[in-house]
């Protein structure tokens, strides 16, 4: 273990980037990004289009290769492992990929196999689903007829199978209605108290600050501020993402009028 797998409280990190940076041609998307998350705790990224928060989630999922730093999962360099790290996560994007003419059974199962657990039983799978928050007649549905927030059960029901320890969340309460919102939220806390290490892009200041252990604060590619909810209220938390913002405005204008 290196002396950079250990963070700031002294546990240790899941989830990891040191000095992360990631450009597309002259636009910087993450500029020597830190940050870390350990078992048994949500950082909620807040930060407008652009802030690098997706590009953090592609890098740890291999999609992108950064330019300098690395991504870490549990102390391996995703870029020099990218198989071996993805195993041991779960991501669940804003939209849900399943296949519509399958069942939510069917969709766990396949998509079970293929993280090399073929080997689940028919009432494992159901446990899994249930767990989620989808009832067993629903489960035995075609998946075209799903609400997202069922689409998202399925998805998080996939991530139980696979025995992930990490979840990567990127803007999963978009277009859901409260009800759902809050069913999605209510899992997250118990993956979380389960032990799950759990990284979510939001634009959802009020359910960041009733999920998150940590709320980081993402600016041009950068982590420029984090917050600890248990401190602060939603209006509070707001109101320092906005001041935030205003300084980019102001910083814009200087530029503009110079």
């Amino acid at each position: 273990m290196s002396s950079h797998d250990i963070n700031n409280n002294g546990r240790t990190s899941v989830l990891q980037t040191i000095n992360l940076r990631k450009t597309f041609g002259e636009v910087i998307a993450l500029e020597g990004l830190n940050l870390d998350v350990s078992a048994g705790e949500t950082l909620c990224l807040l930060g407008a289009n652009g802030a690098g928060k997706t590009t953090t989630i592609n890098l740890f999922l291999g999609f992108l290769e950064p330019n300098s730093g690395e991504a870490l999962v549990n102390g391996r360099n995703v870029a020099l492992a990218p198989v071996e790290t993805k195993k041991e996560l779960a991501y669940i994007p804003e939209q849900v990929a399943l296949y519509p003419s399958l069942t939510g059974l069917e969709n766990l199962r396949y998509f079970a196999a293929l993280a090399g657990h073929d080997y689940y039983s028919d009432t494992e799978l159901y446990e899994f689903i249930e767990r989620s928050g989808l009832r067993k007649e629903q489960a035995d549905r075609s998946v075209s007829g799903y609400s997202k927030g069922m689409r998202q059960k399925i998805g998080v029901a996939t991530a139980l199978a696979k025995q992930a320890k990490a979840f990567l969340l990127d803007e999963p309460l978009s277009g859901l209605d409260p009800s759902a919102a809050n069913e999605f939220a209510h899992l997250a806390n118990n993956l979380r108290q389960d032990g799950a290490a759990i990284l979510m892009a939001t634009h959802d200041i009020f359910r960041a600050t009733e999920l998150a252990t940590r709320i980081g604060i993402m600016k041009s590619g950068q982590l420029v501020e984090e917050v600890c909810p248990d401190n602060v209220d939603a209006s509070e938390v707001e109101a320092i993402y906005l001041n935030h913002m205003r300084a980019d405005h102001a910083d814009l204008e200087k530029g503009e009028a110079a």
